[in-house]
C-alpha cells in the first residue's frame, strides 16, 4: 500500500468534491482513487468519508484525519521547495475564497498578474460572502474585510479598507443633505445586511467621538454593489467601502456627505489554517496581495476623504 498516494487521493477527494473530479487533478481513473480511499480505510479500521449519491463528506474520523493529512502534505511541499533555491519556480495549485465583490473588482487583476509572473501555478478561485471553513473545505487561504471573529485561524493583514457615506445628486437635491449623523433619522437609508445596524451606520466626530446615524432602512442586501446601484437610483443613503463607492464618486454618481463624520476603516486580510507549516507558494501569493492593496490602496486615489 502506497500510504503517500493514498492520503493523497484523500485530499484530493474533499477538496475537489468527487472521485472523478480528483482522478483528474491526480492523473488516475477515478476507480483507482476509490480503491486508494478504500485501502486507506482499511488501513486505519475506519470509515473516512459518507459516500451518497448526491455528495460526499467527511465522517468525524475522517475529518480529523483529513486536517493532519493536509498539514502532512503541505510541509512535505514545503520541505521539497526549501530544497530549491528561492528563486526557482514556484509551482503548486492555491485554494483560496474571498468575497464577491471585491474578488471581482479587485483581485481577479491581482491573480491574473500573479498567474502570469508564476505560470506553474494553478488557482482554484471560489468567491462568497458566506463564512468559509478553511480547513473542512480544503482552501489554503481566505481574504476577509472587516473585524476578524476570534478563531484558531492565522491572519495577516494585507491592508486597509476605508469607508464613505453617500448618496445621488438627485436624492439629495430633493431630500436635502445632512449636516450630522443624528441628521440620517429624516432620510432612507440602503443597508448591508451583512453588518449590525449600529456597526453599518457608526461615525468618529472630529473630536474622536463615536455618534452614531439612524436613517429609515428601505433596502437591506447582502451586496454592497446592488445597494450602490440603488443609491445611483436615487433610492437611499448608503454608506461602505470605498474599493466599491469610490468609482461612483469619481465618475459624480453618487457624492459623499458627512464629510467630517468618518467611518471607522477595517483591516483586509489574509487568514490560513492554523498549525501548518506555510507553504512557499502561499507566502510569495500574500506576499504579493499586501503589496497590491497595502494601507493606501490604488481604489482610493483621487478621493479627497478617503
Amino acid at each position: 500500500m502506497d500510504k503517500f498516494a493514498n492520503i493523497e487521493a484523500l485530499v484530493a477527494v474533499v477538496e475537489s468534491g468527487s472521485f472523478i473530479a480528483a482522478g483528474e487533478r491526480l492523473g488516475v481513473a477515478k476507480s483507482m482513487v476509490s480503491r486508494r480511499i478504500s485501502q486507506l480505510e482499511s488501513h486505519l479500521g475506519s470509515r473516512l468519508l459518507h459516500r451518497t449519491t448526491r455528495r460526499l463528506s467527511l465522517t468525524e474520523a475522517g475529518r480529523n484525519f483529513y486536517q493532519r493529512a493536509v498539514q502532512i502534505l503541505a510541509e512535505l511541499d514545503e520541505a521539497e521547495q526549501s530544497v530549491a533555491a528561492e528563486t526557482s519556480e514556484l509551482r503548486g495549485a492555491i485554494k483560496l475564497a474571498a468575497p464577491i465583490t471585491f474578488g471581482l473588482r479587485h483581485l481577479a487583476g491581482a491573480i491574473t498578474d500573479f498567474l502570469d509572473i508564476h505560470p506553474a501555478i494553478e488557482l482554484n478561485l471560489d468567491l462568497n460572502d458566506r463564512n468559509i471553513n478553511l480547513i473542512e473545505e480544503g482552501f489554503d487561504l481566505a481574504v476577509r474585510i472587516g473585524e476578524l471573529q476570534d478563531s484558531t485561524l492565522v491572519a495577516r493583514r494585507l491592508g486597509i479598507s476605508r469607508a464613505v457615506t453617500c448618496a445621488s445628486r438627485v436624492y439629495l437635491d430633493r431630500h436635502g443633505e445632512p449636516a450630522h449623523p443624528g441628521g440620517l433619522r429624516r432620510h432612507t437609508g440602503l443597508q448591508y445586511s451583512n453588518l449590525g445596524y449600529r456597526q453599518h451606520w457608526q461615525y468618529e466626530t472630529p473630536k474622536g467621538e463615536t455618534v452614531f446615524g439612524q436613517p429609515q432602512i428601505r433596502i437591506r442586501a447582502n451586496n454592497g454593489e446592488a445597494l450602490a446601484c440603488a443609491a445611483v437610483a436615487g433610492l437611499g443613503i448608503t454608506t461602505g467601502p470605498t474599493f466599491i463607492l469610490g468609482g461612483y464618486l469619481r465618475e459624480g454618481s453618487l457624492v459623499s456627505i458627512l464629510n467630517d463624520y468618518r467611518r471607522p476603516a477595517v483591516g483586509i486580510y489574509a487568514l490560513y489554517p492554523p498549525g501548518r507549516m506555510l507553504p512557499r507558494r502561499i507566502r510569495v501569493f500574500s506576499d504579493f496581495l499586501a503589496g497590491r492593496i497595502g494601507d493606501h490602496p490604488y481604489w482610493d486615489e483621487g478621493l479627497e476623504n478617503s
